[in-house]
């Protein structure tokens, strides 16, 4: 098996979504590395707060369904496959000459990866980290806003980016969920960010809500939008029937990224 770091320590930590511990030597041989390499894995997510070592492996640590404010370094090593195969999707929603709006995110950012086969875009983010790789496509139009920088999501918030944004009219908005009830709408940890994706949404003319399915049925301290406002939404092939139908109930566009194909 070949993989590289962050996608084995990825991997670590969806088994431990399903399993109250992982050991050294089964993880060794499910990944075809060495023990050792297994136990730096281990000890660079015990670093970052991902998880507890315990004698011959780990447990989960912490409960990522919390309120907490998850810095966006972290947010990227959780459902890792299913984000990159989210973001190749919703980048293929966008059409030549467009001008589109990349809201923070750890599922954004594989959107702004996926963007080679594009000659003109205009495209507009608060997010330092999603300018930084929309840097590398000189043929772009990129327009990085202004303001307070939040440490934990890299993302640009308050009244000068706000005031940026109403400068502009985009066709589309692609928006980062970090929870989303079909009763509650969706929400985020961080009320700053909530008030900026409610601007994002005031100035485009669609909304495209991406988030890996972990993040339904969730609710968070900040509203943002109830569900009527979202005009299409790219999430992973774990996602239920039953949500499935709430979303097409409410005339919702629904496109589903294969992961386990």
């Amino acid at each position: 098996m070949n993989n590289t770091a962050k996608e084995r320590r990825a991997q670590i930590l969806h088994k431990l979504e399903n399993n109250p511990n992982v050991s050294v030597s089964e993880l060794s041989k499910e990944f075809e590395v060495s023990e050792v390499t297994i136990r730096k894995d281990l000890n660079e997510l015990k670093r970052k707060n991902l998880l507890t070592r315990v004698r011959g492996g780990a447990m989960k640590y912490p409960d990522t369904d919390s309120v907490d404010d998850i810095a966006i370094d972290r947010k990227s090593l959780f459902h890792y496959k299913e984000k990159k195969a989210i973001g190749r999707l919703a980048a293929s929603l966008i059409n030549e000459n467009e001008t589109i709006l990349i809201d923070s995110g750890s599922t954004t950012l594989e959107i702004a990866k996926n963007l080679e086969g594009f000659q003109k875009l205009t495209i507009i983010t608060n997010a330092v980290n999603i300018a930084t790789e929309l840097a590398k496509y000189k043929r772009f139009n990129i327009i990085m806003l202004g303001g307070f920088i939040r440490d934990s999501s890299l993302s640009t918030v308050g009244s000068i980016a706000e005031s940026i944004l109403n400068m502009f009219y985009c066709d589309k908005l692609f928006l980062g969920v970090d929870s989303i009830s079909v009763d509650k709408g969706l929400s985020t940890t961080n009320i700053e960010e909530a008030n900026i994706n409610q601007t994002m949404m005031s100035i485009s003319k669609r909304t495209i809500a991406v988030f890996d399915s972990s993040k339904f049925n969730k609710r968070n301290f900040a509203f943002i939008a109830p569900m009527d406002k979202i005009h299409t939404i790219v999430t992973d092939d774990n996602i239920g029937r039953e949500q499935r139908s709430q979303i097409k109930a409410m005339n919702i566009q629904l496109h589903i990224a294969n992961v386990h194909r």
